[in-house]
């Protein structure tokens, strides 16, 4: 059975619009994936919405609305920003979907049977807008409570809860014995500080129907729903399990649709999450499966959050970052090269509307556009758009470069990546500047000279829209339009030195990135 490269977001909490951390987070997946397929990988990517809960309930009251009516609306915006962002997701899911509660169901069911599960009664200081019981640690030294948690009440209720603690040391020798599972290496060590300094609670994961309908009934005890861990993070099997996956459904019991599947997805190569839910991904979640005996994600990949000028983002101060209409003015792929270079997978980042201009106007339209425009006019100015024989002055350089992105994506260092793009884009530049090609063309004896650079320069612009593809897609297919080539560039197999033959027409040269006046 083929295994696919799976890589997915976390998904998206629908009571609240989308901000810059959902859209990084989401180029950052679809960078991956679709390097991941240039690579010549299967692969599988998915992102979705979590729906349930106390604050989507009150918010569809609100509104005089059903709850589902509320999420079906609230469901095209989020599928919305994926068409905005140009994602090549293979699959949405949604956490009201009939597939994902028969999920749920079945991993809840199997808990219960194995004597994973117990109900308790608990009395203690609940926030109303954060769903969550708060212990002493969480009270102010006045003994007053943080306005974060609004309303607070004592409150005393039944509830189900999972056995997590048991599995406490196991989990600490598996991250120890797997450096690679919490990436990067500082977050993982944040996991272990935490696993290792206090005993791990049980987890609540329940609440009751009568104060929260909107969820997913258990199985086994219909005055009780699910609670947000065992149906948020079960997500990430359900489309696995949907699909008939036996990696899921063989543990859980579940049928595989009576079709034999002919690609695996589970385990997950990659989840791509932000660093503040770490603690869910890298310890409830691997504790979750392994009761369940199925096997654990390969990569819990956590990135950093954004600020704006240098201050944490608020809707109230107005300072904030509008992915859609950066998107509208600059256009999608200038978006997505500021926030891929400007920002590894880890640290935070702090977007600036200045350092955004300069990026576009140095890197994007002095250093990229302004090569693939000179290059293809030159081509079509001295020798009427055709390619001439050969030349390799630039192989060297352009072979580098293959080399270093190739390992760069496979490693996942897209910032990397795109610096070693750019390292090429430059020795280009420099080498017209070097050669002046200009000069050459009024002298007839300095004819196969001439020839000679101008191969070099547009052959070394199609190896580019190559490996920009996972990055630039958009930008990337219109290289290679100039360049009178067909189909996306999209497959690192083609990029080797030589691709373009003589005798080859180009298309028209225009404009990649319009420079803007300020």
């Amino acid at each position: 059975m083929n295994k696919q490269f799976y890589i997915t977001t976390a998904i998206d909490y629908t009571n609240g619009a989308p901000h810059l951390g959902h859209a990084y987070e989401k180029v950052v997946t679809d960078t991956i994936a679709r390097a991941r397929r240039s690579l010549g990988q299967e692969t599988f990517f998915l992102t979705g919405v979590d729906e349930h809960g106390q604050k989507v309930q009150q918010a569809a009251q609100a509104e005089g609305k059903s709850p589902k009516a509320y999420c079906d609306e609230l469901a095209v915006i989020w599928k919305g920003l994926a068409t905005t962002l140009g994602l090549t997701n293979n699959d949405f899911v949604r956490t009201t979907d009939e597939r994902h509660k028969r999920v749920v169901g079945a991993i809840l069911s199997k808990l219960h049977q194995q004597g994973d599960l117990y109900k308790d009664s608990h009395t203690g200081f609940y926030s109303v807008r954060e769903e969550t019981f708060l212990t002493e640690k969480d009270r102010n030294p006045d003994g007053t409570w943080d306005p974060k948690w609004g309303q607070v009440i004592e409150l005393k209720e039944d509830n189900w809860y999972f056995k997590m603690g048991k599995h406490q040391q196991w989990l600490i020798g598996y991250i120890e014995s797997t450096p690679s599972f919490v990436q990067p290496d500082y977050r993982r060590n944040e996991v272990l500080g935490f696993l290792k300094s206090q005993p791990l609670e049980d987890l609540c994961i329940t609440r009751p129907a009568s104060r929260l309908s909107w969820g997913i009934p258990l199985p086994f005890d219909p005055e009780f729903v699910t609670y947000v861990w065992f149906d948020a993070l079960t997500n990430y099997i359900t489309v696995p399990a949907s699909l008939g996956d036996p990696a899921v459904c063989g543990p859980l019991g579940l049928a595989t649709n009576n079709h034999q599947p002919s690609t695996s997805l589970w385990p997950a190569d990659i989840h791509v999450i932000g660093k503040d839910i770490v603690k869910f991904h890298a310890v409830y979640w691997p504790i979750m499966l392994h009761a369940a005996g199925i096997a654990l994600p390969k990569q819990i990949l956590a990135h950093g959050w954004w600020q704006k000028d240098g201050t944490k983002m608020s809707k109230t101060t107005g300072n904030v970052v509008e992915p859609t209409a950066v998107i509208n003015e600059w256009g999608l792929d200038a978006f997505r090269f500021y926030v891929l270079r400007e920002l590894d997978i880890g640290p935070d980042g702090n977007w600036t509307d200045a350092g955004f201009k300069a990026r576009y106007q140095a890197e994007l339209a002095n250093g990229l556009g302004n090569l693939v425009n000179r290059s293809l006019s030159m081509l079509k100015r001295y020798r009427d758009g055709t390619v001439p024989a050969p030349a390799n002055d630039l192989s060297t350089d352009a072979a580098r470069a293959i080399a270093d992105v190739c390992g760069q994506l496979e490693r996942n260092e897209l910032q990397a990546a795109l610096q070693s793009i750019w390292t090429l884009i430059t020795r280009a530049n420099q080498f017209v500047d070097q050669t002046a090609p200009f000069k050459l063309a009024k002298d007839p004896a300095q004819a196969q000279r001439l020839d000679e650079v101008l191969y070099n320069l547009v052959e070394t612009c199609r190896i580019i829209a190559v490996l920009l593809w996972p990055f630039l897609p958009t930008t990337s297919c219109r290289i290679n339009e100039q360049l009178g080539l067909t189909g996306a560039p999209d497959q690192f197999t083609g990029v080797h030195w030589g691709g373009l033959k003589q005798g080859h027409a180009i298309g028209a040269p225009a404009p990649l990135f319009p420079r803007k006046e300020p």
